[in-house]
């Protein structure tokens, strides 16, 4: 008997969680957000923090992992280890992909299958050597993201977008991301008209 009513409680709760998602999709409403500019991506991946870096090796190897980074200046920074791998190899190419990770659907994403939203985009990497000015002034910029005792040791990688962001899940109802169609989106990516290299941003 115990395990009978166990049982129904667990289809109870079940149900009224499915209740609660669908009514909040239902709110949001089904129709995807006409017009997805470059600023509005701009502003999402400012909003971010973690995203996947991807390069390959002098052998020509597909590698990714997961990086915490800082936009700023139209450009993403990232510190990492002199002796990793993304430095070495991002070096030696200075092409990469990236994909940054946007949580939808609030606290219900921690209870409810919802997928994250994605802006993906290649970009040109530059790896600053650790104690530069441009690396000390990008560690200072991120501050809490990098421990103190990472920051004398750790050098750069600056990462310019280029071509078009693509996006999934971006500027949508959580409704419109069951259509693949209506959730994804592809806009060209617009850079400051004075952008330049890292000392020349105002951030040396």
């Amino acid at each position: 008997m115990a395990a009978i009513l166990a049982a129904a409680r667990k289809r109870t709760s079940i149900r009224i969680l499915i209740g609660v998602v669908m009514s909040a999709i239902g709110e949001e409403g089904g129709k995807a957000r006409p017009g997805l500019t470059s600023e509005q991506v701009w502003q999402a991946v400012v909003r971010g923090s973690f995203a996947v870096l991807s390069h390959v090796t002098p052998a020509g190897e597909p590698r990714s992992s997961g990086v915490v980074y800082k936009a700023t200046g139209r450009r993403l920074v990232v510190a990492v280890a002199p002796s990793s791998w993304k430095a070495e190899h991002v070096a030696a190419d200075g092409r990469v992909a990236v994909t940054v990770l946007k949580r939808r659907g609030g606290i219900l994403s921690l209870v409810a299958p919802i997928p994250p939203a994605t802006i993906s985009f290649h970009g040109t990497a530059v790896v600053y050597p650790a104690g530069s000015p441009a690396a000390r002034s990008v560690l200072d910029e991120m501050g809490s993201l990098i421990p103190a005792s990472r920051r004398a040791s750790a050098c750069v990688i600056e990462i310019i977008p280029v071509g078009a962001f693509r996006t999934y899940g971006l500027g949508v109802s959580l409704r419109a991301m069951l259509n693949p169609a209506a959730a994804q989106a592809r806009v060209p990516v617009t850079h400051a008209s004075h952008q330049g290299p890292l000392w020349t941003a105002g951030l040396s």
